[in-house]
């Protein structure tokens, strides 16, 4: 009776033993558990980031011609423009090389979306060359970041960063 009861205690002390995994391995399988996950996570971050980079567009035109260059902007998503009045320093001799008729200019500043820039840059440069004293100078300054969610899905004209960011 008495080995009876032994091999029995035997028999379920092996059912109910788990394997015993090595420390070693344990700490392993964990850190490749941890750097997947970490994986992910900033896969994810740099994704969102990198599709909808912003530029600060500058266009330099005469001040008479700055709402029309201002209303052909907007139709490359242009959430934000900003006008500035400015005055050039030029004697007459001068612009009549560059072939500047006025020295008053307005400086406009928008918020551009990257893969947007090549469109209207094109767009400028034909403006530029077919409408009558309408030359001018364009060229673009990278932003490097943008503080908020909020901010930057109103910059980048995108409506549904906007609304998650309320949500």
């Amino acid at each position: 009776m008495a080995e009876q009861n032994q091999t029995e205690k035997e028999r379920r002390k092996k059912r109910t033993e788990k394997p015993v995994v090595k420390q070693r391995e344990w700490k392993k399988k964990k850190e490749e558990i941890r750097h997947k996950l970490k994986g992910v996570f900033v896969k994810k971050a740099q994704n969102t980031v990198k599709q909808n980079k912003l530029e600060l567009l500058v266009t330099i035109v005469e001040r008479g011609k700055a709402e029309y260059y201002i209303d052909v902007l907007q139709a490359y998503e242009v959430n934000m423009q900003c006008v500035a009045l400015g005055h050039g320093t030029a004697d007459a001799k001068t612009l009549g090389i560059l072939g500047l008729s006025e020295t008053e200019k307005a400086v406009i500043f928008s918020v551009i979306q990257e893969n947007k820039i090549p469109d209207a840059m094109r767009t400028l440069e034909e403006k530029f060359a077919t409408i009558k004293n309408g030359k001018g100078i364009a060229y673009t300054l990278p932003f490097d970041s943008v503080i908020g969610t909020l901010i930057y899905g109103f910059l980048s004209n995108n409506r549904m960063a906007v609304k998650e960011s309320k949500a």
